[in-house]
């Protein structure tokens, strides 16, 4: 099969995103109407994007500019080359670089796949060594990859695209899942009506039997380490190494990344059990969440929480984690992004009920967090079955 060799703007229009101002610097500018997309949103989407943490208002749209539905976001900055597929109207800001396909020329599923496949490591080779990674909309169309005929990009984008559409409604049913227990979690915790609270006194903001301090003093805290890239062999293993990009998606199964028993000996790296909480300290993921469903190591951009004690749990440091993303990152640092350190995760303030009522909370949740592992594990499967296949696809290895 002949491919031939295209840049991107042979195949559709590719422009960069507009935005002036940050947030805290033009307060006037969001607050509205109109989605603006985030790097931290494309790197959360799946092959479609719909979700966004931030909107823009009328004066906000008059210095950006609103792009249509079927535009393929590219992220040129904090995260490098991560891909997704506006399903709404969006505005976003200069760190992204928007496609929008021409008709009968490119399919923006297939130039997702392609990104995916074939160029992220290619794009890390523009900034090896530079403080952070960025990527310029010329370096980008500089680069040529080879594309095959309207019809054959179809018809790779309809035999992958199955696979994203399943682990889309799988996330879904996750969101679902959680949002019911965090629900019930502000009851109990936030709201302090938990059962029997009408004859419970509140002393001091807390109820009478709970116990007020930070979260130290319920869970041991740990951050991870980076075996040295020098030294190759440490990335050969069989232990799972959790980068931040992969938090969000309930437990963690597999990792893009193993290392070896020797790269934790000889690293900052470090095991933590099963079942401990990550949390995400930097950067465009910072807040994000993952459970280890293994034994795993993690790189130092994430905190973990374990439980040490009868009275703490995972779930209830997941949801107390969950319920107080802002607070904490309300706390961060850093003058090119946003930073939290562990110090600031194990001096957070928590309140910890009696152990008989963790334990009646923990016998309601229990059943919906059994849920939410079994579809990470779809997903993980799902996630596994899709890239085996995607570069054989894309190479024209398999005929379609």
């Amino acid at each position: 099969m002949s491919w031939a060799e295209k840049s991107l703007d042979e195949l559709g229009e590719v422009s960069r995103g507009r935005s002036r101002h940050r947030p805290r610097d033009a307060a006037h500018l969001y607050g509205g109407d109109y989605p603006f997309v985030q790097t931290g949103d494309v790197k959360h989407a799946g092959l479609y994007l719909t979700d966004y943490e931030q909107t823009y208002s009328e004066a906000g749209l008059a210095q950006s500019k609103l792009w249509p539905e079927g535009t393929l976001c590219i992220t040129i900055a904090a995260n490098i080359a991560d891909t997704s597929i506006l399903k709404i109207k969006a505005c976003f800001p200069d760190s992204v670089i928007g496609f929008i396909p021409e008709k009968e020329k490119a399919d923006a599923r297939f130039i997702k796949y392609l990104f995916d496949a074939m160029l992220k490591k290619r794009y890390k080779n523009f900034t090896q060594g530079a403080a952070q990674d960025n990527l310029s909309q010329g370096k980008l169309l500089s680069l040529k990859f080879p594309v095959p005929d309207f019809l054959t990009q179809k018809a790779i984008a309809d035999t992958l695209s199955p696979y994203d559409d399943l682990i889309e409604n799988s996330k879904r049913r996750i969101e679902l899942l959680e949002e019911s227990a965090r629900q019930l979690y502000k009851e109990w915790f936030v709201r302090f009506r938990f059962p029997g609270h009408e004859h419970v006194k509140i002393i001091d903001g807390v109820p009478e039997g709970w116990d007020s301090g930070v979260i130290s003093d319920f869970y041991t805290t740990s951050s991870g380490g980076t075996p040295s890239r020098k030294v190759p062999e440490y990335y050969t293993g069989d232990i799972n190494w959790v980068k931040t990009q992969e938090l969000g998606n309930g437990f963690i199964f597999e990792t893009s990344e193993k290392i070896t028993g020797d790269a934790i000996k000889k690293s900052s790296a470090k095991l933590f059990p099963e079942y401990s909480v990550l949390v995400a300290m930097y950067g465009a993921t910072i807040g994000q969440l993952g459970i280890l469903a293994k034994e795993s190591a993690s790189n130092q951009a994430c905190c973990a929480l374990i439980s040490n004690s009868e009275r703490s749990h995972f779930i209830h440091a997941y949801l107390f984690l969950s319920e107080n993303k802002s607070g904490l990152i309300g706390r961060s640092k850093g003058a090119a992004q946003n930073n939290i350190s562990q110090d600031i995760v194990k001096n957070y303030h928590m309140v910890m009920p009696p152990k008989p009522l963790m334990e009646q909370f923990i016998d309601y949740v229990d059943p919906i967090f059994s849920q939410i592992k079994i579809l990470s594990l779809e997903i993980s499967k799902l996630t596994s079955a899709r890239d085996i296949l995607l570069p054989k696809l894309m190479k024209g290895e398999i005929a379609v």
